[in-house]
């Protein structure tokens, strides 16, 4: 791979990240009426997603308090994995923004922590989608039609949104 390829794929991993990154940290500090939580108001951080995964993915599907318990101890279980990826990752974007700031860029060390930082990426990726994929099998063939319905309903909102966005352009 040539140095030219290289920056474009660790510029491209950068990007990539952030756009994962960002909006789950305004996730994280707002809950769903876009309003701050008290923690993180105080500046402090509590479990990501702590009992708000479920209220935000499958809220409108009446689930029953078994199908509650399971959903609660799945993610429980996943966030023991996916933990340690996410503090390696913020520690390496620690890294990396301390590169940043030092008042010399030091290229060699962030193209080295952006090439670490992709891989656990995709891991966090991985360990998401099979979160996901068993928080699905908790739910009746009923509730999975109306989370799909959900989804299709929060696509054609996203899509017009863009629309009008361009049009105002």
């Amino acid at each position: 791979m040539s140095k030219g390829n290289r920056i474009h794929a660790i510029v491209f991993a950068a990007a990539l990240a952030l756009a994962v990154a960002v909006p789950i940290g305004i996730a994280q500090t707002k809950d769903a009426g876009g309003q701050k939580h008290q923690k993180a108001q105080r500046g402090e951080r509590g479990r990501r997603g702590e009992g708000r995964m479920a209220g935000a993915f499958f809220r409108n599907l009446d689930l029953t308090d078994a199908q509650k318990a399971q959903m609660k101890s799945i993610r429980d279980s996943h966030g023991q994995s996916v933990r340690p990826l996410m503090e390696q990752i913020r520690a390496k974007r620690t890294e990396i923004r301390q590169a940043s700031e030092s008042g010399t860029f030091n290229e060699a060390l962030v193209t080295q922590r952006l090439t670490e930082i992709a891989p656990l990426e995709a891991k966090l990726m991985g360990e998401r989608s099979r979160l996901h994929q068993e928080m699905l099998s908790v739910l009746t063939a009923e509730q999975k039609a109306k989370l799909e319905q959900s989804r299709e309903q929060r696509r054609t909102r996203w899509t017009e949104r863009r629309a009008n966005k361009q049009t105002v352009r």
